[in-house]
């Protein structure tokens, strides 16, 4: 048992929190490169709380550019125990209109070329994502994001594309036959890559538009997204401020908490020191405790 220390990664429209108090810019360097930007910390009540904008303050950084390794190192390396993420979403489901969120359960990932794991070659691991979010933090932000005013769905598949374009028509209906709910196109391997840090990791997905499967309406475009961030953002930050201040002050453990103790198969004789020295942050524990 311990105290929060949350970490949000915040999406486009989301590029602050609320009411952080003691708040202060630092920079933290990782062996996986540049993340984003900086990390901004502080308090909201008894919660520690560190913010990261995912794209850079400014929205420098595209979806397929993002350093999502280097994002989740920073968030561990200084003492992140969850992490909420907040994405905006385009809906392939009729009953979630623009300006609904998700809390996304399930992923499909259909990236390409990211980097998508800490380990490889030198120190391997194999983590389950059979229920890739924590069911605690996600029904935390479900009730924080309906007290901030928003219309919620508990539970949804996240269909992860590569981008920066839009879906064709014909992805649009693929993805609604295969059961998806919501598409954006920075979950994964965002996702994956907490899970494998040994960080709760929750989702909610902010509604922007209906993506282009609605034959009778016109395409998705920035113009259209843009539209509709403003009052996202602004239920965004009330689904923060409420979820911080109404954390129980004691964090209860999590099983993602140690779930490398099962994920790691490389032989102690056989793994790469300089594979280990990069995870210090997100696997040390682990390798600490297999060195026992």
């Amino acid at each position: 048992m311990s105290g929060w220390t949350i970490g949000i990664i915040g999406g486009s429209g989301l590029y602050g929190v609320d009411g952080i108090e003691e708040g202060e810019w630092v920079e933290v360097a990782s062996p996986w490169g540049l993340p984003s930007d900086k990390l901004f910390r502080g308090r909201v009540g008894h919660a520690r709380v560190v913010f990261l904008p995912r794209h850079g303050r400014g929205h420098r950084i595209s979806p397929s550019e993002l350093n999502a390794r280097a994002n989740i190192d920073v968030l561990k390396r200084v003492g992140v125990t969850d992490v909420l993420a907040i994405s905006s979403v385009g809906s392939l489901a009729e009953d979630r209109p623009p300006g609904s969120f998700t809390v996304a359960d399930q992923f499909i990932d259909r990236t390409k070329g990211r980097s998508s794991s800490f380990f490889g070659t030198g120190m391997v691991s194999h983590v389950s994502m059979a229920d890739p979010v924590c069911p605690r933090l996600s029904a935390l932000a479900a009730q924080a994001a309906r007290a901030a005013g928003a219309q919620v769905h508990d539970g949804g598949t996240y269909l992860a594309m590569e981008g920066p374009q839009f879906s064709t028509r014909a992805e649009s209906r693929l993805y609604r036959s295969w059961g998806c709910d919501i598409i954006g196109m920075t979950a994964m391997p965002e996702a994956k890559l907490a899970r494998e840090a040994e960080l709760p990791y929750a989702l909610v997905g902010m509604v922007t538009d209906y993506d282009c499967w609605r034959e009778d309406e016109a395409v998705v475009d920035v113009a259209q997204v843009m539209a509709q961030l403003s009052d996202n953002a602004a239920k965004a930050r009330g689904l923060v401020t409420h979820l911080l201040r109404n954390l129980p002050v004691e964090r209860p453990a999590s099983p993602i908490d140690t779930c490398l103790d099962a994920a790691l198969i490389t032989a102690p004789g056989a793994r790469d020191p300089a594979v280990l020295a990069k995870l210090d942050a997100v696997a040390g524990r682990a390798l600490r405790r297999a060195e026992v």
